[in-house]
């Protein structure tokens, strides 16, 4: 019976930590998204992330999916309000035109990595974001991880 106090004490006293996504985690998600549309097709996947499809949606973590040659995007579960923009060309916080950098990195690499400085989703603040970007025939999705 002492074993099990003890264990269950030192389980109780365990910090709790919260799970921030990860590098892996966006690449899993985007990775995911892009077999989805293969298996489904690319409608069928802009309606999940429109649906707010808790695959594609993890708290901070989620996968928005882009158009590669106009920058129109297509669906976006937190924003939903920049679907059918093109805002390619508008710069973040600190003037850098990151979707342009996504666009051109899709084009000539199809997958990598982008920074820039993005409005977190539950915090509601400007803070630094990676992106994970994975070109899927003739669009982009996008998942993204907030660094700390």
């Amino acid at each position: 019976m002492k074993t099990f106090a003890a264990i269950a004490f030192a389980v109780i006293s365990l910090p709790v930590l919260a799970a921030e996504p990860t590098e892996k985690d966006a690449i899993a998600m985007a990775e995911k998204g892009a077999a989805f549309i293969k298996a489904n097709g690319q409608e069928a996947f802009i309606k999940k992330i429109a649906a707010k499809d808790p695959e594609y949606l993890q708290g901070a973590l989620y996968v928005d999916i882009r158009d590669l040659k106009t920058g129109i995007v297509l669906a976006h579960p937190v924003n939903p309000s920049i679907v059918g923009k093109d805002l390619t060309d508008i710069p973040d916080a600190s003037g850098k035109k990151y979707r342009r950098e996504i666009i051109e990195l899709a084009a000539k690499q199809g997958h990598g990595w982008v920074d820039y400085q993005y409005k977190h989703p539950t915090t509601g603040k400007i803070e630094p974001k990676t992106t994970y970007i994975l070109r899927v025939g003739d669009v982009v999705l996008e998942a993204g991880i907030y660094k700390k």
